[in-house]
This record gives structure tokens, sequence and C-alpha cells, in this order.
């Protein structure tokens, strides 16, 4: 990789690092309300996956989905103010954390319900198949999400009509606080196979390889090749979200894969590379930081949605 490029990847994994946990702090505060599931240890996959897609490519996800809306480019500011409650935010701020969307970025959100959004992925790709395009969709899920009916109906469509969507696993190696081992009776790479498709699994925390493997399978899906799907390895090292006591893992068990941080391998690939010093790294931590300050600055002077916002955007207007 390019010098840019590796740099454009660290200073975009330490924004989503950094707005996770400027988040946590705001929840804390009681200023996000409802849920808030934190994406931070998983930032590898959004940004090496993302970073591989072409201009016309669409991008769904689950709840956890901040890390995604920033990794499309969606506006900063937009997305802080959403988790506030705000008018200004991307949802204008009826969805808040687990609904952030972006229509100009093909980024279709967010969704609350766990596998609720696979079927729509089908259909986005099925859309595309009819019109004869080359565009493909990138349909993320959690480890969680292979045991639900709706993963089931979706993945068999999709092999059946042989569809452009690149199915990635982001197996955090826990569903909620169940371990993926306890809840699932076979490896998640043999569902792929039951519908026809040759599942390959990597490393998450690499953000290098996860780009590599996307752009691969992203490759193959414009040659006609059908599906693809990817399990890719990571780790959450913050809980389920906000409410989690975290009482089913050892701090021992978090340490060791702090190990192989995301964040700190692509650092220590840039430094061994000599792409940049640490100095420069450390330039773009402060980058960061101020980026941060002021969406949190926008979030909180702007104001809350008038009543009247409850009865639009219910039907489409012609």
């Amino acid at each position: 990789m390019d010098k840019e490029t590796l740099l454009d990847w660290y200073r975009q994994m330490v924004l989503i690092r950094r707005f996770e946990q400027r988040s946590a702090e705001l929840y804390q505060q009681g200023k996000i309300g409802g849920f808030l599931h934190l994406y931070i240890g998983q930032e590898a996959i959004a940004v090496g996956s993302i970073a591989a897609k072409a201009e016309g490519d669409h991008v769904i996800t689950a709840y956890r989905d901040h890390g995604h809306a920033i990794a499309v480019g969606a506006d900063l500011n937009a997305v802080m103010a959403e988790l506030l409650g705000k008018q200004t935010g991307v949802s204008m701020g009826k969805g808040g954390s687990m609904h952030l969307a972006d229509v100009s970025r093909r980024y279709w959100g967010g969704y609350a319900v766990v596998g609720g959004h696979l079927p729509l992925a089908t259909g986005i790709a099925l859309a595309e198949q009819y019109r004869e395009t080359e565009n493909a969709v990138l349909c993320y899920m959690g480890d969680g999400a292979t045991n639900i009916g709706y993963f089931h109906e979706s993945l068999n469509l999709a092999g059946v009509w042989q569809l452009p969507v690149l199915w990635i696993i982001e197996n955090n190696n826990y569903g909620m606080g169940t371990s993926v081992d306890r809840a699932s009776a076979a490896p998640i790479l043999d569902k792929a196979k039951a519908y026809g498709m040759n599942g390959e699994q990597i490393d998450g925390m690499n953000v290098m390889e996860v780009y590599e493997t996307t752009q691969d399978c992203l490759q193959k899906i414009r040659d006609g090749e059908g599906p693809q799907f990817v399990e890719m390895i990571t780790y959450r090292y913050e809980g389920h979200s906000m409410g989690d006591p975290l009482r089913y893992r050892t701090k021992e068990e978090v340490e060791k894969w702090r190990e192989d941080d995301p964040i700190g391998v692509l650092e220590r690939h840039i430094l061994d590379e000599k792409a940049a010093d640490q100095e420069a790294l450390e330039a773009i931590d402060g980058e960061v930081e101020e980026r941060i300050e002021a969406a949190v600055q926008f979030a909180e002077e702007s104001p809350l949605p008038e009543p009247e916002a409850l009865y639009s955007g219910i039907y489409v207007e012609a």
C-alpha cells in the first residue's frame, strides 16, 4: 500500500476509535439515550472493506453501525448529532445510534433487529441484477445473526439467483454474552457452503488483509461468480452495549486480544515500512481530537426536532 493510503486508513481508524470513546462519555453523561453499541476493536473491518468498494456499491449493516457510517464518509457532525437525537442528525434525530443512514452514499443503515437487514441486502442486490449493473452490496452482520432465520432465507435466495452481494461476518466471538462456540451447532463457514458459497475466514484485526480480501471478493462478484462470503475474526473490547456488565469473559482474555489491536497493527506496519514516523502519527491523533470535539460542539448546540416532525417522513411525498 502507498503511504497516503496507509495514513488515510490510520486516520479513519483513529477517528472511529475516538468517536466511540467520546460517545461513551456522552452516554454516561445522559446526553445520549437508548442503546449504544460501540465498535471499539473492530475498526479494521469497516475501514478496510469499505476502502475496497466501488462508488456504486451499497453498504448495509446492523446496529453496531457508527464505524461503517464514518468509513463511508458520512458527515461526522451529523452522525454525532444523530446520536444526541438532534434535528441536524443524519436521520433528523429520529433514528439515534442504531439507525444511521446516508442515502447519498448508498449507506442504508443501521438496523436494530438482529438479521432484519439481510433480506434488504438481498433485495438491493436483486435490483442491481435487474438493472444489469456491476454494483454490489456489502452486507455486514455479527456472528449471532448467522443463527437467525433471515440469514438462511437471504443466503438461499442470493445463492439461487446468483446475486451480487458480499456477506461479511464480523465475528467478534460473542453474540451479546454468549460465545459463538456455545450458540452455533456448526462452524460459520459451513453455513455458507450450504447455499453454494465457498466461505473464507480471515484476520479481521488486519486492515490490509481485510482490504485485499474484500477487493478480491468484489471482483469475483463482478466477474459473474455469484455471492461471496467472508468471516472476519475480530473482537470488541467493550461490552455488547453500554449496559453490559461483561461477566462472561475474563480480563486476561480481553488483554490477550489487545495485543493485536487493529490500530496498533497498522501503526507498527506504517513505522516498519517508514511510511511515517511517530511524530506524524501523533499529529494525525491531534487532528482527529479536534474533529471529534468540533462534532460534539455541533451536536450539543443543535436543536431538538420540533414536535410536528413526528408526522413527517411517514409517507412518500409526490
